[in-house]
């Protein structure tokens, strides 16, 4: 591995180092910003495939994990993470599950899918919160690592942040996007010749429509970089499908969850409203998704 990965891998697995005994309760508890809608979805999509086998890559502290040790599967993960894979394995073993079925591994190796004594291959393979942190140049590497530890007709389910919902947001992130993905201002820049000043003023002129300020930049707890001071890539479900299907996978599916009633900034004026409007809209197969969710999953089976 580069050294350019192993810094993002470090500086990953440093951000959730304090948050292995947490993150399911910020995130799936009670009191998470948004109930975890993505659990049934994820089990369903699961159990329709008649898998009987599965490895989380990414498993974080066992968050969807322990969501399935009531449908007589045979459960696998592994995590960048060590503080998250003790508690994935303390977890596991109060469900009654062998803690050895949870290891340390990264989703870029290959050989980190495997482990002595357990399946060379899966009947199911999901991977949740882990491409963001992924450098652009080796998303195929870890979508060719799930296809290879599936077996024949095995289903892969991968997430990610939604690109598209930045044009929704009229924040950082829609000028960032549109500067970024949709002008190319650095083509553009280096087009314009004599026109340089021109369109460098035009887009900070633009830039003033946008709440630059939001959403807040998320910082560490305890001097370690918080996950937007680490690599935390959104990506365009568009563009990540058609990598599914170039790369071989079959019967591919874009599907939405974390959806938004109003774009996030007027959250705060609309109180609980908000949050029972957006969970109102949840519809994995809603065209508004693609502007209107924060997240979604690919899936796709092996040949």
């Amino acid at each position: 591995m580069s050294d350019s990965k192993s810094e993002v891998e470090t500086n990953v697995q440093r951000c959730y180092s304090t948050w292995g005994e947490t993150y399911y309760r910020d995130y799936y508890g009670e009191n998470a910003p948004y109930p975890p809608v993505h659990i049934n979805l994820l089990r369903e999509l699961i159990i329709n495939s008649g898998a009987k086998s599965v490895i989380d890559a990414g498993c974080g502290p066992a968050s969807f994990l322990r969501h399935l040790t009531g449908d007589n599967l045979e459960l696998y993960g592994f995590d960048l993470t060590a503080e998250m894979v003790s508690e994935a394995k303390r977890v596991m073993t109060d469900l009654g599950f062998n803690p050895n079925q949870v290891w340390q591994g990264s989703v870029l190796k290959e050989y980190d899918y495997l482990r002595p004594g357990f399946p060379l291959r899966y009947d199911a393979a999901i991977c949740f919160g882990v491409l963001p942190h992924i450098p652009v140049q080796d998303d195929e590497t870890v979508l060719q690592n799930l296809l290879n530890v599936v077996s024949p007709g095995g289903l892969v389910i991968v997430e990610a942040r939604n690109a598209l919902f930045s044009l929704f947001t009229q924040n950082r992130y829609t000028y960032e996007f549109i500067r970024d993905e949709l002008i190319r201002s650095e083509e553009l820049i280096a087009y314009a010749d004599s026109k340089k000043p021109e369109i460098t003023e035009a887009l900070v002129t633009y830039q003033k429509h946008f709440r630059m300020d939001l959403p807040p930049i998320r910082i560490g707890k305890t001097g370690e970089p918080g996950y937007d001071q680490v690599l935390s890539r959104t990506h365009n479900p568009l563009v990540l499908a058609r990598q599914f299907t170039q790369m071989g996978f079959q019967n591919v599916q874009t599907l939405f969850y974390h959806f938004h009633a109003l774009p996030p900034m007027f959250a705060g004026l609309t109180g609980d409203f908000f949050k029972a409007a957006s969970v109102r809209m949840e519809s994995p197969r809603d065209w508004r998704g693609y502007f209107m969710a924060s997240a979604f999953v690919i899936t796709g089976t092996r040949p």
